[in-house]
């Protein structure tokens, strides 16, 4: 399309707000956003579809556009504060890209006071010369009532927190515990002293194993059993409870909070693995040799009766200390738990040889009082227990997978694709400009991945590689198309191992019934998918691609609705992280706001043209060194090496770089920490000088002052490299999301947890 057709044609999208009152118009045909100054947006709102056609490029070389027609308007309802200001009344959005505040008319307040939190409905949408009308549709309760943040994040993000009546009724006419007459076609397994091993706060179990010594082919092995709630025994296909659990796709966890994807009953009681009780499980009985390779596995339903419920603590306990009191009050199972230690090391050595990845990250936890309010963030600690039971579950999980694949039936795999060529270019880029020898090739492996990480591991910068590592991965999926786990290296990889948590599980569970009765699992008729599924399938439209070079034929019907169905619960996936984040997010910034003005040490951990993100070393928080807290300094952002190096003194902040900073501001509705860089010890700065100079500490004049240098003053630019200033008047101080950006995974000013929980780990594989 040449450039005079481009400015007459219209692309259709949605609206992207922005907090600065800017926004974008994400295009549906997944081309460059479109960027809309802040008078294009005035009759818009966030999530708004509209068409819109390109008028000009701006500045930064984007495509500047105007609205041309608004296609339909959101109907997210908008959370926010009720004011009250020279007798008028008005809703300020909590999320900030709405950019406008909602009028409420007198007699639409209903029973809300002022100060309170409220869900607002519109009524009138903005105009070009009019703010938006609404009415308050729900209040929510004071700002700081205990577990506000998740009262906003559920609505803010669309996160279903209320079971249909439909759902409820069914599940109160469950039974409570196993009948006889479910045993029909099951394995007893009740004799088989199978335990479950988890936290110390989880709730629902939804894994049990078993481990025992055993002559696999000529030589020695082990004989290992997962058994897995049998959810798909309860929850019929199609059934109020399935619909319902379908919606929401995955179960969210918050600090302090659940919000399950199957009413209470299930997972907490009828489907839970719970100790001392009969339970139905779909079983994978595995052989697995001396070197780690499952030999030979078999599915099957089973009951069973947990025979002890054991915590990753108490286990790693036992296997460092077998004379200990712990393992004294359990003696009768630690026998079984060394077994299952035996096989764990073997797996562990497969894994090796496979050259899966597997850089070691910090994990944190965020421990609250009764209120709700942060008492500390710890980081958790992975014992051999957590990486025991990890191992078993890949185990099983690669089995479902070759079991589908090997019956030619229909299913979801949990797809992990390599880097892109775009990503493959930056990694290698970055290690030449690090001068680490290794690189990765062209069809880049997995074990590349993890000898560089071995390679590094020592030298000084090695936290820094190795997240430039990991951020070179993408995210995966669901799909019904296998094109392997790249991280994990395998063939085939799918999630079988957590029914009563995530939905993908549930199907995996239904069509290997299907296969051992020798029939096919039709999908239902699923509802229409929501916006966070059309907006991932535009954004994944070129991924998940047959792992074949073969021309592509034309999907089946049964392939289009499982691409629905991965794409739903991929999209649901990502939407109970962004919640789980924002309530983090939330949390840290309440703790945050009663340490302001104080002073810790911190790492950068992430680099961008417009600051730098720290994380504190005693907090785990993670915040904003904006660039214009760096000094009066202009600075070139150096996207290879990712760091911001300073003109005139030499200085460079990199990943990986150690700082000392203040606590300056914290914006609870941005989800925003700022801090300001302590410059208390110039010893860097010295430092710095001399490797610039070779004698910055024998020549006075050579010395860092206050104020920008010569040629500051005369604004020279390098057109080899970007130059920011570090001025207040150079940049605002938000991000603009079409400039520069941070790397995958930070969100500006935000104080996002280091990891997830133990429990999402397990289930993100």
């Amino acid at each position: 399309m040449n450039e005079k057709n481009s400015l007459l044609a219209e692309f259709e999208g949605v609206v992207s707000g922005h907090r600065d009152g800017h926004g974008f118009v994400i295009r549906d045909d997944g081309q460059a956003d479109i960027y809309l100054p802040s008078n294009e947006m005035r009759a818009v709102l966030h999530k708004d579809r509209v068409k819109a056609r390109i008028v000009r490029q701006d500045r930064k070389g984007r495509p500047e556009g105007r609205v041309t027609e608004i296609v339909e308007r959101s109907d997210s309802p908008i959370i926010g504060r009720l004011l009250q200001e020279s007798g008028v009344w008005l809703v300020a959005p909590e999320d900030k890209r709405y950019g406008q505040d909602v009028l409420v008319p007198k007699g639409a307040t209903g029973a809300a006071k002022p100060g309170q939190v409220v869900v607002v409905e519109l009524t009138e949408p903005p105009a070009l010369y009019g703010q938006p009308v609404g009415r308050v549709k729900e209040v929510l309760g004071e700002i700081d009532d205990p577990g506000m943040e998740i009262e906003i994040a559920v609505r803010k993000y669309g996160v279903p927190h209320e079971f249909s009546d439909a759902a409820m009724a069914q599940a109160r006419g469950l039974p409570d515990h196993v009948r006889s007459a479910d045993h029909k076609n099951r394995v007893d397994l009740r004799d088989v002293p199978l335990v479950t091993i988890d936290g110390e706060d989880a709730r629902d179990f939804d894994d049990a194993v078993y481990c025992e010594p055993a002559k696999v082919g000529r030589g020695k092995g082990w004989r290992v059993l997962v058994a897995i709630a049998d959810v798909s025994h309860y929850v019929q296909t199609g059934s109020a409870i399935d619909i319902d659990a379908y919606d929401r796709a995955t179960s969210v966890y918050f600090p302090r909070r659940v919000i399950p994807m199957l009413p209470e009953k299930l997972s907490n009681g009828l489907c839970s693995l719970n100790p001392g009780v009969e339970r139905l499980c779909m079983v994978c009985d595995m052989l697995v040799n001396a070197k780690g390779d499952v030999h030979a596995y078999q599915f099957y339903p089973a009951v069973m009766f947990s025979h002890a419920r054991f915590t990753y603590t108490e286990v790693a306990a036992i296997l460092s200390n077998t004379r200990g009191p712990e393992a004294s009050q359990r003696k009768a199972l630690v026998p079984y738990l060394l077994n299952l230690h035996d096989v764990y090391r073997a797996l562990l050595e497969a894994r090796k040889v496979r050259g899966a990845v597997d850089f070691e990250t910090t994990e944190t936890q965020i421990v609250c009082d009764e209120s709700g309010r942060i008492e500390k963030i710890v980081p958790r600690t992975r014992n051999d227990a957590h990486k025991l039971i990890e191992e078993a579950m890949l185990a099983a999980n690669v089995c479902s997978a070759d079991f589908i694949l090997q019956s030619k039936h229909t299913g979801l795999y949990r797809v992990h694709e390599g880097p892109t060529p775009e990503k493959q270019e930056i990694l290698r880029n970055y290690l030449k400009a690090m001068g680490v020898p290794q690189t990765i090739s062209d069809n880049p492996q997995p074990s590349e991945f993890q000898h560089i990480a071995q390679a590094t591991k020592d030298r000084p910068e090695a936290a820094q590689i190795h997240t430039m590592l990991l951020r070179s991965m993408q995210q995966a999926i669901y799909t019904p198309l296998n094109s392997g786990h790249f991280g994990l290296a395998f063939e085939a990889y799918t999630h079988f191992t957590s029914p009563i948590r995530r939905y993908p599980d549930l199907l995996v569970h239904r069509v290997i019934k299907a296969i051992l009765t020798q029939q096919r699992y039709q999908l239902p008729a699923l509802p229409t998918p929501g916006e966070a599924h059309a907006k991932l399938s535009k954004r994944l439209a070129s991924r998940a691609k047959p792992p074949t070079e073969q021309p592509a034929k034309k999907p089946s019907a049964d392939t289009l609705a499982w691409q629905a169905a991965g794409l739903h619960c991929s999209a649901n996936e990502r939407r109970a992280d962004e919640a789980s984040r924002d309530v983090e997010a939330w949390l840290k910034c309440k703790y945050m706001r009663e340490h302001l003005g104080e002073e810790f040490s911190g790492v950068v951990s992430s680099v961008t043209s417009f600051g730098l993100f720290v994380t504190l070393d005693a907090m785990y928080v993670e915040g904003l060194v904006h660039i214009t807290e760096l000094g009066g300094e202009y600075f070139r952002f150096d996207e290879v090496r990712q760091e911001l190096r300073g003109e005139r003194t030499g200085i460079r902040y990199a990943l990986g770089s150690r700082v000392q900073v203040q606590v300056s501001r914290v914006d609870l509705d941005g989800r925003r920490i700022d801090f300001r860089l302590v410059n208390a010890d110039e010893d860097i700065l010295l430092r710095a000088m001399r490797d610039k100079t070779g004698n910055a500490r024998d020549n006075p004049d050579a010395e860092p002052r206050k104020g920008r240098s010569s040629q500051a003053k005369r604004g020279r630019q390098s057109d080899e490299q970007p130059k920011v200033r570090s001025d207040r008047a150079a940049l605002p101080r938000s991000t603009d999301p079409a400039g520069a950006k941070p790397p995958a995974g930070k969100k500006t000013g935000r104080g996002n947890s280091r990891g997830p929980s133990a429990k999402a780990r397990k289930s993100r594989r």
